[in-house]
């Protein structure tokens, strides 16, 4: 176990303070990361961080690693690339809810099904926070946002069903209050062979909580406290125990051959028949 002030060798502290609103949960996600990479004792030349854009994935801008602040919906699309020229990276993702699923859904799927060997962090506040606080892929039916003033009708995407359904193999959930269960998924995502898909629920007190929950952030951290439940446990409750709850834990961790590999043994096949 490393303590916090461990972490702040990966910060570019000259970059504080943060954009982020009081209360948001993005920097408490950015904590589990960091001790995840401490306490695996990873070098900063060892690590390379890919971000889109939206509330988390200015983090690349505050952490010492190889850094890629890229464009909407495209951090697995360039993070793909990264892992391709240089397979001994590790490469990991910071993205939302909306970078990741909606204008980059279809390069999430792929790389799920590919099974390429990125770790992907959703900071998953089910909203759009950056852009003023519209409705976004997870945000549940009938929630309010700037852009569903009367409710949202469209049903949400949850990422751990769409993550197994493309194959991924690994997969997890977590949340901002369950400070240490991210760290541990993280560090396992990290140490995976293959796609790592870690979805943490976060608090965006400013849009997500003023239009729905509330607005003190000490409220939407209780929330998702008292509203998460361990797959373990879940399996024994009904659907009436589990209404208005959603279910944290580990749901895949198998192994299937990594797509670098795959494609290493490609060019050698290539290599012989051109000798």
């Amino acid at each position: 176990m490393v303590n916090a002030s461990a972490a702040k060798d990966f910060l570019r502290k000259d970059r504080m303070p943060t954009v982020w609103c009081p209360g948001c949960g993005n920097g408490i996600i950015l904590s589990s990361f960091l001790r995840a990479v401490k306490e695996l004792n990873l070098m900063k030349r060892e690590v390379a961080v890919i971000s889109g854009i939206g509330c988390s994935s200015r983090a690349t801008g505050y952490i010492d690693f190889n850094t890629l602040h890229t464009l909407h919906g495209r951090a697995i699309a360039f993070a793909t690339g990264v892992k391709m020229v240089n397979p001994s990276l590790r490469v990991i993702v910071l993205t939302g809810d909306g970078d990741a699923l909606a204008i980059g859904g279809n390069h999430f799927i792929h790389a799920c099904r590919r099974n390429i060997d990125l770790t992907v962090i959703i900071f998953n506040n089910r909203m759009y926070g950056m852009t003023g606080g519209e409705f976004s892929p997870t945000t549940p039916e009938g929630d309010f946002s700037t852009t569903s003033v009367y409710g949202n009708i469209d049903p949400p995407f949850d990422v751990v069903n769409l993550a197994k359904a493309a194959e991924a193999t690994y997969v997890a959930r977590s949340t901002a209050y369950h400070h240490m269960l991210t760290t541990k998924y993280i560090k396992e995502g990290i140490l995976h062979k293959g796609i790592s898909v870690i979805d943490v629920f976060t608090p965006c007190p400013t849009y997500y909580g003023r239009y729905n929950l509330s607005s003190k952030p000490t409220d939407m951290l209780f929330y998702l406290r008292d509203h998460a439940v361990m797959n373990t446990k879940a399996q024994a409750m009904s659907r009436e125990e589990l209404k208005d709850k959603f279910i944290i834990g580990k749901f895949v961790d198998i192994e299937r051959e990594e797509y670098t590999e795959r494609y290493a043994k490609i060019i050698e096949r290539a290599s012989e028949v051109r000798e």
